[in-house]
């Protein structure tokens, strides 16, 4: 088993910056890829960004590229997405996932392992 705890939500301004930290603890072995998902109420969990937990292969979605990036540290077992130029559409709550599947991974239903969820709200 894989256990995923995220941390770095909060309440920010539209164009401020965040930083969300995963850190990864239990089976991490069994990780091939790593990845950012974002929901809001009504709203089915959407993909943000993925990278390859071996290598340094990433994915962002359209909407955040540029302004968001997904970066590791493995030495830590720790996933991190930066968050710059925030929007008030970007508030959601954040989640981090795990995933066996080889290869970035965009698709939710391919993940293993998520995390509890944290909070990110940007006011205008």
């Amino acid at each position: 088993q894989v256990h995923l705890v995220e941390s770095g939500g909060g309440l920010v301004q539209a164009g401020d910056s965040l930083r969300l930290s995963c850190v990864a603890s239990g089976r991490t072995h069994s990780i091939y890829s790593m990845g950012w998902f974002r929901q809001t109420p009504g709203k089915e969990r959407e993909f943000v960004a993925a990278i390859t937990w071996i290598g340094m292969s990433t994915k962002h979605t359209d909407s955040v590229k540029g302004r968001f990036t997904i970066s590791k540290d493995n030495g830590k077992s720790t996933l991190y997405l930066q968050m710059d130029s925030l929007k008030i559409d970007d508030t959601a709550v954040y989640y981090c996932a795990a995933s066996q599947t080889l290869g970035i991974v965009t698709d939710r239903g391919a993940y293993d392992h998520w995390g509890q969820g944290t909070q990110v709200t940007v006011s205008s």
